[in-house]
């Protein structure tokens, strides 16, 4: 682990060797926020190198004020949403007129875990969830956030977090029962 103090002494101080350890240290975390929110690989890897840049620039304005993972993933959510906005391709990240019947698409589990391992699956089912909810349970479950920290992230009060989490799991848990018991007719 980090000391993050003196690394971002040393990174504004001009240790270009600092600034490469914090990348090590934060390019997982950043490739997870993001991966979840875009799905076009390129953009992703353009992405997380914008981050960084961010990074590195806002460095001297960072005041400690929370976790400088925190801080970083903030930045990575951020930019994220804006590549979202700039370049609204993706329909799936929009909520859907009525959220409380939303539905996954209706293909065959069998078909999809004959190709794909558990994994992937259940991956492929958070990349069709709205954007909200791909957000809350990648942060909460992968990332290891708390409720306040992804609060701290994404400017979403921690009330509608946990109400997204809450959802989220709620879709995940019905789409796969549904599936199970597809199966098993």
């Amino acid at each position: 682990m980090l000391n993050e103090k003196e690394i971002v002494s040393r990174i504004i101080k001009g240790d270009f060797r600092a600034f490469e350890l914090l990348v090590k240290e934060y390019e997982r975390l950043v490739f997870f926020v993001i991966n979840r929110l875009v799905h076009d690989v390129q953009d992703k890897e353009d992405i997380c190198q914008e981050v960084f840049i961010k990074v590195h620039k806002s460095l001297p304005k960072f005041k400690f004020e929370s976790k400088l993972s925190t801080w970083i993933a903030r930045i990575a959510y951020l930019t994220a949403i804006n590549y979202l906005k700039k370049y609204r391709n993706d329909r799936q990240t929009d909520y859907p007129e009525n959220i409380d019947n939303y539905h996954f698409t209706d293909d065959n589990p069998e078909q999809v875990l004959t190709r794909k391992n558990a994994s992937e699956y259940l991956n492929g089912l958070i990349a069709q969830m709205p954007l909200a909810y791909r957000t809350a349970l990648t942060l909460y479950h992968l990332n290891e956030f708390s409720c306040q920290e992804i609060e701290q992230i994404t400017g979403t009060p921690e009330g509608t977090i946990k109400s997204n989490l809450f959802r989220a799991r709620k879709l995940l848990k019905e789409k796969i029962e549904k599936d199970q018991k597809n199966e098993q007719i």
